[in-house]
């Protein structure tokens, strides 16, 4: 039996699962499609709910990994085997022979573009929460000038019925109301509202930051889905919504709209799953062989799952996962010999 395993993406949960290999005597190949790891943390530049530096946290991720052998802008193509024996041709035509696979693919961001209501991609105003982040990140974007009057909208291409999302993104409310407060220490004299549906801030210390929020930097919350944003004649964006706690209509000038946009299927996912044998669910993400007691297994013997390519997830959930994925994978392996 190989030691030898397989881990398809590189980012928090394919690095961390990589780690945990390490760490237990087997030899990690890590294939990551893009031209370098970390995935959507290496665009990140803070994290919630206590403003962790994201480059910081990353870099403690890579550092167990330098030498773990890595195969950037790489891909699979073909996977031959089963039971303990795979062979896998990456698109570099390097074949690796190994025993386990585990799938740690990671998610797509909703494109924005789709919600055509919204404006994005047709004001120059109208951003996303990942623009933002990378202004927070590099300091600079000729669209965020001394805005005045921002608005955050809630659940961008989650729990909508009519992109096909009806899954709940996890982090969209947290991120929204971390963003809006760093926009405020940012912006001081800046009034922000942050239009949500409902507010799930489950996690530990979430429903501190958002009262926190309130308190101290006065971000207004106004519950109701945003119907239509448009431009005036001065540049600046109307935005109409409805207030369904007053049961009111509402329209606020912005010089600011940031869409919080959510966690949709990998891209690869389809085509993985051909490669795999493995299954995917109606909202595109794969399916574990259990939810409940096999919720990192695969249906076929040797696949296994991290992070969030089985579903929207947090950093920690994540990272916790990509952990107990290993352990799963390890028991199954000393099962084989």
């Amino acid at each position: 039996m190989s030691k030898d395993v397989l881990v398809i993406g590189g980012g928090p949960a394919g690095l961390e699962a990589a780690n945990q290999l390490k760490i237990l005597g087997y030899k990690a190949y890590i294939v990551e499609k893009s031209e370098k790891l970390g995935g959507h943390l290496a665009k990140w530049d803070r994290l919630f709910p206590e403003s962790i530096s994201a480059s910081e946290t990353l870099d403690k991720l890579l550092k167990p990994i330098n030498d773990i052998s890595v195969f950037l802008n790489s891909e699979i193509v073909s996977v031959n085997g089963t039971d303990g024996s795979f062979s896998v041709l990456l698109s570099n035509n390097i074949t690796l022979s190994v025993s386990s696979i585990i799938v740690a693919t990671g998610f797509s961001l909703f494109h924005a573009e789709k919600k055509e209501e919204y404006g994005y991609g047709i004001y120059d105003r109208v951003i996303t929460s990942v623009d933002l982040e990378n202004y927070f990140k590099k300091h600079s974007d000729n669209r965020i000038i001394n805005p005045k009057k921002i608005g955050f909208v809630h659940c961008v291409g989650s729990r909508d019925e009519k992109v096909c999302n009806r899954q709940c993104s996890k982090v969209c409310c947290v991120t929204a109301i971390k963003q809006a407060c760093e926009v405020k220490e940012i912006f001081p004299q800046s009034e922000v509202y942050c239009f949500y549906m409902d507010l799930r801030m489950y996690g530990r210390y979430y429903e501190d930051l958002y009262l926190e929020a309130q308190s101290k930097y006065g971000i207004r919350f106004i519950r109701g889905r945003v119907s239509e944003v448009s431009e005036d004649e001065n540049g600046k964006l109307v935005v109409k919504a409805e207030d369904t706690l007053s049961s009111k209509p509402l329209k606020v000038t912005l010089d600011l709209l940031v869409l919080m946009v959510g966690m949709v299927k990998n891209d690869d996912n389809e085509s993985i799953s051909n490669l795999l044998n493995i299954r995917v669910g109606e909202d595109g993400f794969f399916k574990t062989a259990n939810p409940i007691l096999r919720s990192t297994e695969g249906d076929s013997q040797g696949i296994f799952f991290a992070g969030a390519s089985t579903g929207p997830k947090t950093l920690p959930e994540t990272i916790n996962e990509a952990k107990a994925t290993v352990l799963s994978m390890h028991n199954y392996l000393s099962k084989q010999v």
